[in-house]
């Protein structure tokens, strides 16, 4: 008895882009979808909504822009702040480099004062033979004073003056019925400024009033 052909019980397998193509298709229908919930293209919005829309982009723009020039206009504002202070620095240093040699100069011209006054005070009773050296020290002090006016350096005034702690330095009192309590009577050591800054205070003594007899 012959036997017809043996039937298999296998099925043919599909193509396997068969299998995968009604997923795929799922996918970009779901990517689709999310694209048209996120928002309509611009081309397909009416003309007054594109307008509107390119309007509230051109305000954001100006508004970053504006932000941003703020932002440089205040660096450079800084920048020229800086390079201004680093001026005024360099030149106050500049201007009062030479203030702690000056101030070692001016015991020299104090001593040259005092010879001079010394020297006139006993001009009696010296011989002729001193005064040309009585003139030279003239000329020391002379010069000496001159080089220090060039430098920036000034006598602080103050006889008769109110007292000024920022200038004058109180050593005393005194009793003073021609000028004013609190006003200085004499100075016992000059003071000097350089420009206008102060590298040494008068000493002073300072008039109070009169006691009651």
């Amino acid at each position: 008895m012959g036997k017809g052909p043996i039937e298999s019980d296998d099925q043919p397998e599909e193509p396997e882009e068969q299998r995968e193509k009604p997923e795929s298709s799922g996918l970009e229908k779901e990517l689709e979808e999310l694209l048209a919930q996120a928002g309509a293209d611009l081309d397909s919005l009416p003309l007054e909504d594109q307008v509107s829309a390119l309007k509230s982009d051109l305000d954001l723009a100006q508004k970053e822009a504006a932000e941003n020039l703020d932002t440089a206009q205040r660096a450079q504002a800084e920048m020229v702040n800086f390079r201004r202070r680093t001026d005024e620095d360099r030149i106050a240093n500049a201007k009062y480099a030479n203030s702690r040699l000056i101030v070692n100069i001016l015991p020299v011209l104090e001593e040259l004062e005092l010879a001079i006054s010394h020297s006139e005070t006993n001009a009696e009773d010296q011989a002729g033979i001193n005064d040309s050296l009585l003139e030279g020290i003239k000329l020391i002090q002379r010069k000496l004073t001159g080089v220090l006016e060039s430098e920036g350096v000034a006598a602080i005034e103050a006889v008769g003056l109110a007292f000024n702690p920022l200038e004058h330095e109180a050593l005393g009192t005194e009793e003073s019925s021609e000028v004013e309590p609190g006003y200085v009577t004499q100075i016992l050591r000059p003071g000097f400024r350089l420009h206008d800054r102060v590298i040494r205070p008068a000493q002073v003594m300072v008039a109070t009033a009169p006691r009651d007899p």
